[in-house]
C-alpha cells in the first residue's frame, strides 16, 4: 500500500537518511525510537507537510512524492490532536467533509462517532472533553474523511493509564476493521501491544524492521536492546569449550558459560533480569555462572525490586521485595550473582 524508497529529508542540521520500508494494506506499523530521532519528521514527510531532498513515496502504486497534502488522502493525528477549540465535536469531525463539499455528512459523522465510542459527545466543545475523548474525536475526524492511511504521532503520550488502555483497544479494533496505521512512539509496551511490525529508529535511520517478537528476542544493537527494555545486553565473542556442550561468551574480561549452538565468533548475549539470583555469599547451586560484585543501585520495579550489580560489567537482577529485605541489600554492598548457562540467550 505504502512504499518509501531511499528517502532523505533535511531540517537544519538534522537529516533522515536513506529511509526505505513498505507498509501493506491492513498493517499496524509502529516506528519506535527515543525523542529527537526523526519519527515525527518522517510522518510529516509522508503526509506532505515536508518535502524530501531525495527518494520517493508511493501510495497504492502511485508516486505521491510531490503531491499536495490535499491529494494524498492521508490523515495525520498529533499528540495534541489539533481540534478547533470553537467548534463542537460534531463540527470538528465534519470539517474535512464540508471543506471537500461531500454529501451525507451527518451519516458519515454519526458512523465515525459510533466507531470511536463518542456518539454521546458530539455536542461538546474540545475543552470539555477528557484526554481520551479528545483523541477519539480526532480519530473520528480521520475515519469520517475516509483516508487511505492513518498516521499517529505519539497519540497516547499525554493520557492517563485508563485512557491509554481504552485507546489501545480502540486502535486495535480500527486496525482489525481494515485501517492501515503508522504509529510513532517512544514507548515499547505501546509498540508491542499494537504493532504487526516495528521499525526502530536511531539518529534519523531505521536500524531494524521486524515483527514485535523478533525485535524483542533478537535486538540487533545495544541501542535497540536498551530502548525495548532489555537490561542485560552484552556484545562480545563466543567460542566452544573443549570437551563440553557449553560455549564461553567473553565481554569486557567477563567470561560467561552459555548453552547455545551459535557459531564461534562475534555475538550478543541477553540475560533476563529475573533469571539472575542474588545472594550474600557464594552459594552451592546448579548455576554455572557465579560472580562477586558490588551493588550500584536499587530501585522499585513493576514487580519486585531491580538491583544493579557491578561485576566488572553492570548486570541487572529483579528479585522479590521479600528477598531484598531478607538479604538486607544496600548500595555499595558486596553480593554474589548467579545464573544458569541455559538462561543465556546468544545471538550471532
Amino acid at each position: 500500500m505504502l512504499s518509501i524508497e531511499d528517502l532523505r529529508v533535511r531540517v537544519g542540521k538534522f537529516e533522515l537518511k536513506r529511509i526505505t520500508f513498505s507498509v501493506a494494506r491492513g498493517d499496524y506499523f509502529v516506528i519506535l525510537g527515543a525523542s529527537g530521532v526523526g519519527k515525527s519528521l518522517l510522518l510529516e514527510t509522508i503526509a506532505g507537510l515536508r518535502k524530501p531532498e531525495a527518494g520517493a513515496i508511493f501510495l497504492r502504486g502511485q508516486d505521491i512524492t510531490a503531491a499536495s497534502i490535499q491529494k494524498r488522502n492521508i490523515s495525520l493525528v498529533y499528540q495534541d490532536a489539533g481540534l478547533f477549540p470553537h467548534l463542537s465535536a460534531y463540527e470538528n469531525i465534519a470539517y474535512p467533509l464540508r471543506s471537500r463539499r461531500q454529501r451525507s455528512i451527518a451519516g458519515k459523522v454519526a458512523a465515525a462517532a459510533s466507531d470511536t465510542g463518542i456518539a454521546d459527545k458530539l455536542d461538546r466543545l474540545p475543552d470539555t472533553l477528557s484526554g481520551g475523548e479528545y483523541q477519539r474525536v480526532a480519530l473520528a475526524r480521520s475515519l469520517a474523511a475516509g483516508a487511505d492511511l492513518l498516521l499517529l504521532d505519539e497519540p497516547l503520550a499525554s493520557l492517563d493509564a485508563k485512557s491509554k488502555h481504552e485507546l489501545r483497544s480502540l486502535l486495535r479494533k480500527l486496525n482489525r476493521s481494515g485501517w492501515t496505521i503508522i504509529h510513532v512512539t517512544h514507548d515499547y509496551e505501546e509498540a508491542i501491544s499494537l504493532a504487526t511490525r516495528i521499525g526502530v529508529m536511531e539518529n534519523g535511520e531505521l536500524v531494524h524492521i521486524a515483527s514485535p517478537e523478533q525485535i524483542f528476542r533478537h535486538p540487533k544493537s545495544e541501542f535497540v536492546a536498551h530502548l525495548i527494555g532489555v537490561k542485560n545486553y552484552l556484545k562480545g565473542s563466543v567460542k566452544a569449550v573443549p570437551g563440553s556442550d557449553l560455549k564461553e561468551f567473553v565481554a569486557g574480561g567477563i567470561r560467561v558459560f552459555c548453552l547455545t549452538d551459535v557459531a564461534d565468533g562475534e555475538a550478543h548475549l541477553v540475560i533476563r533480569p529475573d533469571e539472575i539470583t542474588i545472594a550474600n555469599v557464594r552459594e552451592a547451586n546448579s548455576s554455572r555462572n557465579r560472580f562477586a560484585g558490588r551493588i550500584k543501585d536499587i530501585a522499585p520495579a513493576k514487580i519486585g525490586v531491580e538491583v544493579c550489580v557491578d561485576i566488572g560489567l553492570e548486570m541487572v537482577a529483579i528479585i522479590s521485595s521479600d528477598a531484598a529485605r531478607a538479604l538486607r541489600l544496600d548500595i555499595g554492598g558486596e553480593v554474589w550473582i548467579s545464573f544458569k548457562a541455559a538462561s543465556c540467550k546468544v545471538y550471532g
